[in-house]
């Protein structure tokens, strides 16, 4: 999947050096939403849903020693 991303770009890039402006803006958005696409299925799981476990931002709550603040 990822070489249909690096393919897209690379037409992209060609369509752009020949100066076909309007063909190389379609094929680079296309080539977004190949990427869009290949992350989402990358990171859905049918057990968790959309979720990145290896990715954690949250933080627990400082313990608090008894007598103290």
């Amino acid at each position: 999947m990822m070489v249909l991303v690096f393919a897209a770009l690379l037409a992209a890039f060609v369509f752009g050096w020949l100066q076909k402006g309007a063909a190389a803006i379609a094929v680079l958005a296309l080539a977004f939403a190949l990427a869009v696409g290949l992350f989402l299925w990358e990171v859905y799981s049918p057990k968790y849903g959309f979720d990145m476990p290896w990715i954690r931002v949250q933080r627990d709550a400082p313990h608090v020693a008894m007598g103290e603040g």
